[in-house]
């Protein structure tokens, strides 16, 4: 059963959203990441298959500070470019301590251990909460501008795993290899390639690639059932 949860932001600066489901109390916490399309109807299907698992999952607003309750759909060229102006007014800084928030919140209803997954613009978020926060393990796809917070790398003190699309449009091969260069030989982190493009394992849309998809997704749920179970 899902609903929607109300979480304290860390500076005080109000209290935002998220879309929650999984049994309170449950042992392991899951926070889905966003993509610049705010949580729309296929960030709130991740959180319920989740919840399916036995997760207590929550997607947190992280464009509350914008516009509250965005939710845009990518195959829809004027909602893209919306989509795009939020990514422009975003601050990072703050959606990572909005994460925080939340792992917090979920921690507080009981769960012993919380790890995030984020895609696109969450992918990067889901990177700098293994550098940042205490997430317990962390996945991010397709990450866009991870190669330049590769400086904060010596933060990570928990299992983090990436999933790279190799034909990503918006992350370059140079990129690319700086993440593998990077991060390729640090022991907490687990680096997938995939010869997709960006957002091959978006839950609703053109760009989702099954096969791969299925593959990147059974990744992750063994990594978090090994490092949150």
């Amino acid at each position: 059963m899902s609903e929607s949860i109300s979480i304290a932001a860390l500076d005080h600066s109000g209290n935002f959203a998220a879309y929650a489901a999984g049994p309170v109390g449950a042992k392991a916490g899951i926070i889905v990441i966003q993509e610049i399309f705010g949580v729309n109807p296929g960030i709130r299907s991740m959180v319920d298959g989740w919840a399916s698992k036995g997760y207590r999952a929550a997607a947190p607003d992280l464009f509350w500070r914008i516009q509250p309750g965005v939710e845009l759909d990518a195959d829809v060229s004027e909602q893209m470019q919306q989509a795009f102006g939020l990514y422009q007014r975003f601050d990072v800084d703050k959606g990572i301590a909005d994460i925080e928030a939340a792992i917090k919140a979920l921690r507080a209803e009981g769960c012993e251990k919380v790890g995030v997954v984020g895609y696109c613009l969450g992918g990067l978020l889901a990177y700098l909460c293994a550098t940042r926060t205490d997430s317990d393990a962390s996945v991010g796809y397709y990450g866009v501008g991870i190669d330049a917070k590769l400086g904060e790398s010596h933060g990570i003190a928990r299992p983090l795993m990436l999933h790279i699309a190799s034909k990503d449009g918006f992350v370059p091969a140079e990129a690319q290899a700086a993440v593998h260069a990077g991060l390729g030989g640090h022991e907490r982190v687990t680096l997938h390639d995939y010869a997709a493009d960006h957002a091959f394992a978006r839950a609703i849309g053109s760009s989702r690639v099954e096969a791969l998809a299925q593959l990147a997704d059974s990744r992750t749920a063994a990594f978090f059932a090994e490092h949150l179970g």
